[in-house]
Order: structure tokens, then C-alpha cells, then sequence
């Protein structure tokens, strides 16, 4: 029986993405249905705390999947400097420093349509950060996002090699 034959079951991404994921990922889960009944849409493991470097990738991920993105809000103290404002693929897109954790961000698409990703620390391991961003993707997820990332470790730095 296909994963789609079973809509009641949480279907988990293929094994191939797990391995592919890397630091600059952004994990998607988008409902094609009326409810979305999961806490997070998806999840984002950026390589620095550099957000003129990363927002930009994240952005045109974004807009190939969801449309034009207009807002992108985050918490201020997370990142080294926050803008008000980015220019992505000749668009504007307006940054808004919201208290909302280290650990989410909160896209906006048109004027009410809003999409929230878990934020990955970018020190996080790899097998921390794959096993969070793959539970922050299933249908089923309740847990909010901090939750996760305490829960698979997430939230402290790798051991130094």
C-alpha cells in the first residue's frame, strides 16, 4: 500500500532527503488541503548567523514553492545584524523583529497567509539537525519547535572534534 493510501498514517520523508540534508536546508511541508493541522510548516538549518547571507536562499526557496514572500519575521537577538528590509531576485521583502524565540520564523505570503519554520542552530550537528527538521515536517507534529530542538539535542553546540 503507497504512503498516500494511508492518509491518517505521518509519512516521514524518503531516506534519500535525510541524507541530503546539510546546513542552507530549508524542509517544506506544505499541505495541498484547506487545514494544516501541524504546528510548523517546515524547518531551516542556516550556516551562519549571517542573515544577509542566508535569508536570501531561503527566500527564493520559498517563493519557488509558495509564491512571492513579503514578510519574513525573527527574532532580532538571534541574528549578528537584523535589517528591515532585503531585496531578493528584485523584490522587496520586509524583516520584522518579532520576540519570538531563536527558534522559529514566521513567513508571510500576501498580506495574511503565514507559514512558520523551525530554525535549526546553525552549530547543530548533522544528526541533531536532521532528526529535528524531519520531525518538524511530519503532518502530525503537536510539538512546538523548541520542544524539538531540545528533544533531539538540537539546541546545544556539537562537541568540539
Amino acid at each position: 500500500m503507497a504512503d498516500s493510501d494511508t492518509p491518517d498514517l505521518p509519512r516521514l520523508l524518503p531516506d534519500a532527503v535525510h541524507r541530503s540534508v546539510k546546513p542552507g536546508t530549508a524542509l517544506l511541508r506544505l499541505e495541498t488541503t484547506h487545514s494544516r493541522e501541524g504546528i510548523l510548516d517546515g524547518a531551516w538549518w542556516p550556516r551562519s548567523r549571517d542573515i544577509g547571507a542566508e535569508l536570501p536562499s531561503l527566500i527564493s526557496a520559498l517563493t519557488d514553492h509558495l509564491g512571492p514572500v513579503t514578510r519574513v519575521g525573527l527574532d532580532g537577538s538571534a541574528w549578528d545584524e537584523l535589517p528591515t528590509r532585503v531585496m531578493v531576485d528584485g523584490r522587496v521583502v520586509h524583516i520584522d523583529s518579532f520576540p519570538v524565540g531563536d527558534d522559529t520564523v514566521l513567513i508571510t505570503r500576501g498580506e495574511q497567509d503565514h507559514f512558520s519554520l523551525m530554525l535549526v542552530p546553525p552549530d547543530t550537528s548533522s544528526d541533531a539537525a536532521r532528526a529535528a527538521m524531519a520531525r518538524a515536517v511530519r503532518a502530525d507534529n503537536v510539538t512546538e519547535a523548541k520542544q524539538i530542538l531540545i528533544d533531539t539535542g538540537s539546541d546545544t553546540p556539537p562537541a568540539p572534534t
